[in-house]
């Protein structure tokens, strides 16, 4: 059976849907079969950043309500073997998931997968629960600001008390992700450290992904940025998945970056 990862936030815009594509990406470069699921219906972005939003013809919604097989709805990554993804639909609402649909598809995939990441829409709503409801294990993604916290802070209540195995007396495994952060920043006092993060939400820290240049850049040419192994954030992620698969990885990038003379003459950037 899979191990179903949602991939959740309190607040939009913090990098969630980038975070979704690049571990599932990078599961599936260690040898693990994937599949990465879209649940934001009527918002679908998840695959406009793996590069494949003109070869959607059946989606999430079309296999729940049994309009499309899921072998049909799947899309077969170009780039990654043993990764696919299964689309949200652009035209219906959140209404359009229930309960039931959800566990037969996600059932249906676990014969398929060794695991499943599910995007989740951000907030507590209902796409949002569903996504979580069903969910192994948790990755909550966060901005070094109090807002984000704050808002991942709710989203820790909903998964410890609305999900299937907070009902059966259990609890979804947690992992922190912080992303966007800028020790600059920290420095000067305008965003929170990963210290402070941690002391608010108090789950195990997975990854700190840097705020970089690449991620844009990947997002607007359709790849997941963790393909980008030269970048700072896509090995970031690469240490994420690492420690999330149970290896040992110092974390990276928390410190300010002194350029060299290079760097300096010629202006790089990570």
């Amino acid at each position: 059976m899979a191990e179903i990862i949602v991939v959740t936030s309190g607040k939009g815009g913090v990098g969630k849907t980038t975070s979704s594509a690049a571990i599932g990406t990078g599961l599936a470069l260690r040898g693990h079969k994937t599949v990465l699921v879209d649940f934001d219906v009527g918002l679908r972005n998840l695959d406009l950043i793996m590069g494949c939003e003109r070869r959607v013809v059946f989606d999430l919604v079309n296999v729940i309500n049994q309009e499309a097989t899921l072998n049909q709805a799947l899309i077969k990554d170009k780039r990654t073997e043993g990764l696919f993804i299964l689309p949200a639909s652009q035209t219906r609402d959140k209404d359009a998931l229930t309960v039931e649909g959800v566990e037969r598809v996600l059932n249906e995939l676990s014969e398929m997968f060794d695991y499943i990441v599910c995007d989740s829409p951000a907030g507590i709503e209902k796409g949002a629960q569903l996504a979580l409801y069903f969910a192994d294990t948790a990755i909550v993604v966060t901005n070094p600001e109090v807002s984000s916290v704050r808002d991942s802070d709710r989203i820790l209540g909903v998964l410890q008390s609305k999900s299937r195995k907070a009902e059966q007396g259990g609890s979804i495994r947690e992992h922190l992700l912080l992303t966007r952060y800028n020790p600059a920043r920290v420095q000067a006092g305008e965003m929170l450290s990963v210290e402070d993060v941690q002391d608010i939400l108090a789950i195990p820290l997975l990854g700190v992904i840097p705020e970089s240049e690449a991620v844009l850049k990947a997002s607007n040419q359709g790849q997941p940025v963790v393909l980008d192994q030269q970048s700072d954030a896509g090995q970031a992620y690469l240490d994420a998945i690492a420690r999330f698969l149970g290896e040992e990885r110092e974390h990276r990038f928390l410190e300010v970056q002194r350029k060299g003379l290079l760097s300096r003459v010629f202006g790089r950037k990570g």
